[in-house]
């Protein structure tokens, strides 16, 4: 059996690795310890996977990603106010296609892809 690990450094890009806006950012100023785990602040999380969603066609599911922390969060269109200025626009997007779906319900345990992702806003998400 092999492992593979990915080591994702402060400063280099998601998604295609171009430069943008949006960059991994320092654990240490955009982090918070849960659990002894240091963890993402939602919208830095938010932030990466638009970033990556947006910029390379096989990252796609970043943007389901966020869809379904939108729906499962119950985030609306003003959180968009924490996000970069670059990936804003289809948060915003991603936000009204699921309020038009009648989406949403705060305090389901958030997954993304087939795995439980621990997730800081101010309050915890249940596992």
């Amino acid at each position: 059996m092999c492992i593979r690990i990915r080591f994702l450094v402060t400063g280099e890009f998601p998604g295609d690795g171009k430069a943008k806006p949006v960059a991994f950012p320092d654990p240490a100023t955009s982090a918070d310890d849960m659990d002894g785990l240091r963890v993402l602040r939602l919208p830095r999380l938010i932030e990466l996977k638009l970033a990556s969603g947006l910029s390379a066609p096989h990252r796609l599911r970043d943007l389901a990603d966020v869809q379904e922390i939108i729906k499962v969060r119950g985030l609306d269109g003003a959180f968009a106010d924490q996000l970069d200025p670059s990936v804003r626009a289809r948060y915003l997007e991603l936000q009204q296609a699921v309020a038009a779906a009648g989406g949403g319900g705060v305090g389901r345990p958030l997954v993304a892809g087939r795995r439980a992702v621990p997730v800081l806003d101010g309050s915890r998400v249940p596992t």
